[in-house]
């Protein structure tokens, strides 16, 4: 199973909106078969792994990440392709939370005889898949807010210099992760301040729109993103207080400009604007700066994972920037906790990962 997982982690940014799956063939105790879902429209891991198990298949055991499938999507429902091929055991990590399966691919494996076990590395066939779940189960987007900071929490100096807080090899992570979301989203302060690309380079297997909240429609038609609206999309968030003729010149600029509901603070509502990106299927949303969105996306509950880069530096300054601006919580006790973490290495940075 842990080989599975490993399997599947090859689809990311690939497969979405649909789960990255992955399948081994047992047979005697060895290996005899091996697949992974590939990409979206691609097929099914399930079938890749017995077409590579070659006729080895009956009487064989089955891992697979995630149940097979029973409904007709793109291709056909995986659980007819595991019943032909005449497995004796099928072990499934995790239940698929796809209502049109939810429990039917197993219920119809058992119904032909195979013996089917569940919840083996559950943990983490769950993790991987989060981002599925969560627009499955809420049509919302898997969020991570991602920043950069010094050991004493700063992530600039008082002056707004940033370059560089992290290494280059974290640096190189970051482009690699914007290669894989469907959408990068930042404010307009940092879009105003940094002038940024938001773009994967090199390139990755996604092509991110770049997302700014931007409630008074101020984004320049001269900055980076603008200019580069034919490489990548480019949506602003404004509300109906930015002045039509700043929304008009961006949209003739080949921008595409929503107009949503304010929240409490005047700003483009970030829970709509979250609905209309799962709306269009958007899997997931990397948030990268700066303090005031990630605060308020924050205390609105909208962030699933953090991953913030820690360098070995102190910066200072009672005026310098940290990651999370905004009112904050009164007590400690009302602090957002994680529920878990890990940490590792990074070239000179240490890489927190926290899931909300």
């Amino acid at each position: 199973m842990a080989r599975a997982l490993e399997l599947a982690e090859r689809g990311r940014g690939r497969v979405e909106p649909n789960p990255m799956v992955g399948a081994v063939v047992v047979r005697d105790g060895r290996i005899a078969g091996e697949g992974f879902h590939d990409h979206f429209g691609g097929p099914h891991a399930e079938p890749c792994a017995i077409a590579d198990a070659a006729g080895a298949c009956h009487g064989a055991t089955l891992y697979v990440t995630l149940e097979p499938c029973t409904h007709h999507g793109k291709t056909p429902p995986c659980v007819d392709a595991v019943r032909a091929a005449g497995f004796a055991r099928v072990v499934v990590a995790m239940v698929d939370p796809d209502p049109r399966t939810q429990g039917r691919g197993i219920e119809q494996l058992r119904e032909a005889g195979i013996a089917v076990d569940v919840g083996l590395l559950e943990d983490r066939a769950q993790r991987l898949n989060a981002p599925f779940t969560k627009l499955t189960a809420s049509s919302l987007p898997f969020v991570t807010a991602k920043w950069a900071m010094s050991l004493d929490g700063k992530t600039a100096a008082h002056t707004g210099d940033a370059r560089w807080i992290s290494s280059a090899p974290s640096r190189a992570l970051v482009h690699t992760v914007r290669g894989q979301v469907d959408a990068i989203l930042a404010g307009i302060g940092t879009a105003l301040a940094d002038d940024p690309m938001l773009t994967a380079r090199p390139p990755g297997p996604r092509v991110a729109a770049r997302v700014v909240a931007d409630s008074q429609a101020r984004l320049p038609l001269t900055s980076k993103l603008v200019r580069s609206a034919a490489e990548a999309p480019v949506i602003v968030a404004a509300t109906a207080a930015a002045p039509a003729e700043r929304r008009a010149a961006l949209a003739d600029a080949g921008i595409e400009v929503l107009v949503l509901p304010q929240d409490d603070g005047g700003h483009a509502g970030l829970a709509a604007l979250l609905g209309e990106l799962g709306r269009r299927r958007m899997t997931n949303v990397l948030l990268e700066g700066g303090g005031e969105l990630a605060a308020a996306a924050l205390a609105r509950g909208l962030v699933d994972k953090l991953m913030v880069f820690v360098a070995p530096k102190v910066i200072g300054g009672r005026e310098a920037p940290t990651p999370a601006g905004g009112q904050g919580v009164a007590t400690v006790a009302e602090a957002l906790a994680a529920r878990d973490w890990a940490v590792r290495r990074i070239g000179d940075d240490a890489l927190i990962e926290a899931w909300l």
